[in-house]
């Protein structure tokens, strides 16, 4: 890996109401909740160190919440780009796992089999997701060789950013975390993305304090 090589850190965003429910989000923009506003925070104090230059962000409310904590502890601004957005659920967004599978058992095994071409009523593809995702977060990372760079996005995209690195298959089951405010590292350069470290939620091991 040359020397110009980009250093991401990788960061979902802080928990939100509908996480706990286990109710999909997709693109429908939710708000953390305490906790997540409390991950944000530690998050952002566990990077104070890392010398972060720039901070990208999707530009879903919870998302941006969550990178807003980060570029105020950084000093830096926050920049909002949509391609770092969740994938689009269509008609699965607003809608609980347990009432999908109840609602539309066929979709729901094609979901959980991570066809690439399937795409709930509505909404996108894993294959177009995908792409998206990985061209956002590579794009991005070009444009600061040498530096090291924050993006703030979800879980989804995450799991999108890790299989490029891995170079594991789109349908292959996810044996990895993707963990709410969790720290992860890539190096990005022109052979690609590579895989540093994953899912530290050491920053997160001490309980939020009961209002």
């Amino acid at each position: 890996m040359s020397d110009d090589a980009t250093r991401l850190i990788v960061i979902r965003h802080g928990e939100t109401a509908w996480n706990v429910d286990q109710r999909i989000q997709g693109q429908l923009d939710i708000p953390l909740n305490d906790t997540g506003r409390w991950q944000a925070a530690r998050m952002a104090e566990a990077l104070a160190g890392d010398g972060i230059e720039a901070i990208y962000s999707s530009d879903l409310q919870r998302a941006a919440e969550t990178a807003a904590a980060l570029a105020r502890a950084a000093g830096l601004p926050m920049t909002t780009d949509r391609e770092l957005r969740e994938r689009a659920f269509g008609r699965f967004e607003g809608v609980t796992f347990r009432e999908i599978q109840q609602r539309w058992p066929e979709d729901a095994q094609r979901w959980r089999q991570r066809e690439p071409d399937f795409a709930p009523g509505g909404g996108e593809t894993l294959k177009a997701f995908y792409a998206r995702s990985v061209e956002a977060a590579t794009r991005l990372a070009a444009l600061h060789p040498g530096q090291t760079v924050a993006l703030v996005a979800h879980g989804g995209v995450l799991d999108c950013l890790y299989r490029a690195a891995t170079r594991i298959e789109l349908q292959a089951p996810r044996t990895w975390h993707l963990g709410n405010a969790s720290i992860n590292r890539l190096l990005y350069s022109s052979e690609g993305l590579v895989l540093v470290g994953w899912n530290d939620s050491a920053h997160l091991e001490r309980q939020p304090a009961e209002p």
